[in-house]
């Protein structure tokens, strides 16, 4: 597969996977299974709960500004990010994270906004900045390690005051930039997380360490999935229970997202 297939796959498959998700947001476990009971149809555009079907949330519109301030900029220009967030954020989107919203309205500069959210609320650890992140992750991802890691840090913490975020987002970064490469993205997941993980800051590795061990389930985590970390644990859950499900290249090759869903992509 080309670098370029790869990038666009990750791109597009995020919003798909948002679109898909959307609807079950806050729903009970087993929501979706009992919507969509087989699994061999992966579920479908199916809207619901504010959404209509295909709509992609507040985390792909992020990630599509961040996107775009970088294409634009020619390069990571923090200011211009916060500047195109607060414009978004004003325009009374269709649904805005609480914390978020909040860094974003409060009337402090670009620098100074998350840090405060957190210093006044010591709450800032939500998975927005990890939820938005792959376009920044493919913008960055030939820089190598330490700059993808490091602009990843920088852009989550201007929405997310506590760096549990920022390493989290990090981590992430450097994962899409290790499956960028190489033959098996899949294949590449365990030595890319065991390199990620040694630079990540020590107040929160074993936090990382734990839920991206091979054999921590979601069922573990100890908070809900809309704080970072388990947020990534699951992430990786998924991914390694595909690489053991589908061993080989056909299996693999089908589990794309099916153009139906692509073209039903909206917004």
């Amino acid at each position: 597969m080309f670098r370029e297939d790869r990038i666009s796959g990750a791109v597009v498959g995020s919003a798909v996977g948002d679109a898909l998700g959307a609807p079950f947001e806050s729903t009970r476990e087993g929501t979706f299974s009992s919507r969509f009971p087989d699994p061999a149809a992966g579920g479908g555009m199916c809207g619901g709960g504010g959404w209509d079907p295909g709509e992609a949330t507040d985390d792909t519109q992020m990630a599509v500004h961040l996107a775009e301030s970088l294409l634009e900029r020619g390069g990571l220009d923090l200011p211009d990010i916060f500047a195109r967030f607060q414009r978004w954020a004003a325009d009374e989107p269709k649904d805005i994270g609480l914390q978020t919203e909040d860094v974003l309205t409060n009337g402090l500069g670009w620098d100074l906004a998350a840090a405060i959210h957190f210093q006044t609320t010591h709450r800032a650890a939500g998975n927005g900045s990890l939820m938005r992140a792959t376009t920044s992750a493919v913008y960055f991802a030939r820089q190598g390690r330490q700059a993808t890691m490091e602009a990843a840090r920088r852009i989550a913490a201007l929405t997310h005051g506590d760096s549990a975020a920022w390493e989290g987002t990090a981590i992430y970064h450097d994962m899409l930039r290790v499956a960028l490469d190489g033959e098996d993205p899949l294949d590449a997941i365990p030595t890319a997380l065991a390199t990620a993980l040694a630079t990540v800051d020590p107040d929160h590795r074993e936090r990382y360490v734990l839920v991206l061990d091979p054999d921590w389930h979601p069922s573990q985590a100890t908070e809900f999935n809309g704080a970072v970390w388990p947020c990534l644990g699951s992430v990786v859950w998924a991914l390694l229970g595909l690489r053991a499900e589908w061993d080989g290249d056909p299996g693999r090759a089908i589990t794309v997202s099916p153009l139906d869903w692509r073209r039903r992509l909206v917004g």
